[in-house]
């Protein structure tokens, strides 16, 4: 079905795989289509076969994603580029407004596009070997995928001003002392550990890890106020599903709930 990507099928969690390993997973336009057709998949499965977690990662040993494909982005004019940076825009928005968490395996570099795409995510789980950074200062270019926005408010400012106006890319021990990913394993332990992590996930009310990411994403970028009456009302709206008093009914019967995402 896809030329570039990898989509495993063992519900609940599924592994999506960007599968380009002489190109180290690079981006390019293909790419990113792929990856929107399948997250849009995903979202749209009917609710028997619904996904509760995705595990985002890259083929091979050496990268995640180690940018965007340059050879393709070489003979782009401004037009273009400005298309090619909002195709990449739209998959990121799509991978926050889907209704599953997305977990990025970092397994090695994950450099330009490659570190954007995993702020995409909900979090980053990182190989010892993994490298993150923004080198586009490099090529005389600048993040185009998002990373100007989503890196400052995953690391704070001062750390995204470094990263992007040198382009030196950082380890993963220091991409977890700033904030940019939440673990840091052995590689041998990545994949295990961040499908652990999702099976983990899948186990929970479906429609109430949905409603949290909505009330995390949206509520983020808003006043506190706002952010707290996102929270009530999506609180509330979970009071009239079955899922709600599964959760409630089990835990005073002290048995395991049930979720059935209704």
């Amino acid at each position: 079905m896809y030329q570039t990507i990898l989509v495993s099928e063992a519900l609940p969690v599924i592994t999506v795989t960007i599968n380009r390993p002489s190109k180290l997973n690079a981006l390019n336009a293909q790419v990113i289509l792929e990856l929107t057709q399948a997250f849009q998949a995903l979202e749209a499965a009917p609710a028997a076969e619904r996904v509760r977690a995705v595990i985002l990662t890259g083929a091979g040993e050496k990268a995640f994603v180690a940018g965007a494909d340059i050879a393709e982005m070489s003979g782009l004019s401004a037009a273009q580029a400005y298309g090619f940076s909002a195709q990449g825009h739209r998959l990121g928005r799509l991978m926050e407004d889907v209704s599953f968490p997305i977990i990025a395996a970092v397994n090695g570099f994950a450099l330009g596009g490659g570190c954007e795409l995993a702020l995409c995510a909900d979090y980053i789980f990182a190989s010892e070997r993994a490298k993150f950074g923004q080198p586009e200062t490099n090529l005389g270019l600048m993040p185009g995928f998002g990373g100007t926005q989503r890196l400052a408010r995953r690391v704070g400012l001062g750390h995204a001003r470094e990263l992007v106006y040198a382009g030196e890319p950082i380890s993963a021990a220091q991409a977890l002392a700033i904030g940019l990913v939440n673990r840091v394993v052995p590689p041998e332990e990545l994949l295990p550990q961040a499908e652990r992590h999702a099976q983990r996930i899948a186990e929970q009310a479906p429609l109430a890890v949905a409603s949290s990411k909505r009330a995390l994403n949206h509520g983020f970028d808003t006043d506190l106020a706002a952010g707290c009456e996102l929270e009530a009302t999506a609180f509330g709206a979970l009071f009239a599903t079955e899922d709600a008093r599964e959760g409630l009914t089990a835990f005073l019967a002290k048995r395991r709930a049930a979720y059935k995402a209704s």
